[in-house]
């Protein structure tokens, strides 16, 4: 079951999540260009809703200086249900 998105959030973010967790292998660490070809978002899209996940904490930079970016702890506990959306909310407000 996909967990539920924090009132911030979109499905657009929720994709991007799964994409970088990959399913049942290894996790993925992309650049939002890479993330673009890989859903079915923009490019411009994605890159804006990077930044919003990373600024909530789940997700951060891979290699920085190439902007890759993987998931957090936190972005894989939210994925597993670990976190309820609702405690996403209090991150950054």
């Amino acid at each position: 079951m996909r967990p539920p998105l924090a009132s911030w959030m979109t499905p657009v973010d929720r994709d991007i999540l799964e994409r970088l967790e990959n399913g049942d292998e290894d996790e993925l660490a992309l650049t939002p260009a890479l993330i673009a070809v890989n859903t079915d978002w923009r490019h411009q899209t994605v890159r804006e809703h990077v930044s919003d996940l990373r600024k909530h904490g789940l997700i951060e930079y891979h290699d920085q200086e190439r902007g890759i970016y993987r998931l957090s702890n936190l972005g894989r506990e939210y994925l597993a249900g670990e976190i309820d959306a609702t405690e996403l909310e209090k991150i950054n407000e």
